[in-house]
């Protein structure tokens, strides 16, 4: 049987200027992490330098920062981040934006 992960995705109800995570995959080379950012909350920008990053916006609208840029993205999104480009992201709606995270390779 699939593996899917809508109850994970689901249980995740922060409150405002709340960020909570659920890990959906793990394994030896990737993991997709789910995020789920009440309103004003924020994913503080990090890098990966040795993965690639991508995020899949799910409901929602995100503010995503790349580097010195920011853009406003729409469910259903993808974003792209390089290795080692910094990334995060903003929830600058009155709605909780969920996306997930994929991480390739798992860092060591």
């Amino acid at each position: 049987m699939l593996d899917t992960y809508a109850e994970s995705i689901a249980d995740l109800e922060p409150t405002d200027g709340e960020v909570e995570t659920a890990e959906l995959v793990v394994t030896d080379d990737v993991l997709v992490k789910a995020f789920a950012l009440g309103p004003g909350a924020e994913l503080e920008a990090h890098d990966h330098a040795d993965s690639t990053n991508v995020f899949h916006v799910l409901e929602g609208t995100v503010t995503v920062v790349q580097g010195d840029e920011s853009e406003r993205i729409d469910a259903p999104g993808v974003v792209h981040h390089e290795r080692g480009v910094d990334h995060g992201a903003r929830n600058e709606t009155d709605e909780t934006v969920i996306f997930t995270a994929s991480l390739c390779p798992l860092p060591s």
